[in-house]
């Protein structure tokens, strides 16, 4: 099993920063990739960002391309989202989750095997 847990968020104005981590724990050894999720008030969970077991490959929502980073440690097995340029809109919960199995997918609820408990993200106009 994988333990996540979540840091990083809180309240900033439009056009601030925020930079969200993941720590990992118990069987590191068997993540694959990890991404970031997000859900808003009264609609589903989506896709924000997503990134390889090496780090090499990037994959990111239209609307947060170009705003938001995402990056990985494994050393400190920790999985980072540096998000820029916030609007009101991106105000969520942020999940983390990592992928314990290989696949070509990253996009996907269903790809993911273990979620952490969500960080808060406010952003106002």
């Amino acid at each position: 099993q994988v333990q996540l847990a979540e840091s990083g968020g809180g309240l900033v104005q439009a056009g601030g920063s925020l930079r969200l981590s993941c720590a990992a724990s118990g069987r590191t050894s068997s993540t694959y990739a990890m991404g970031w999720f997000r859900q808003a008030p009264g609609k589903e969970r989506e896709f924000v960002a997503a990134i390889s077991r090496s780090g090499s490959s990037t994959y990111y929502a239209d609307s947060v391309k170009g705003r938001f980073t995402i990056s990985r440690d494994n050393g400190k097995n920790t999985v980072y989202l540096q998000m820029n340029s916030l609007k009101p809109e991106d105000t969520a919960v942020y999940y983390c989750a990592v992928r314990v199995r290989y696949s070509v997918s990253y996009y996907a609820l269903s790809e993911y095997d273990y979620w952490g408990q969500g960080t808060q993200v406010t952003v106002s106009s």
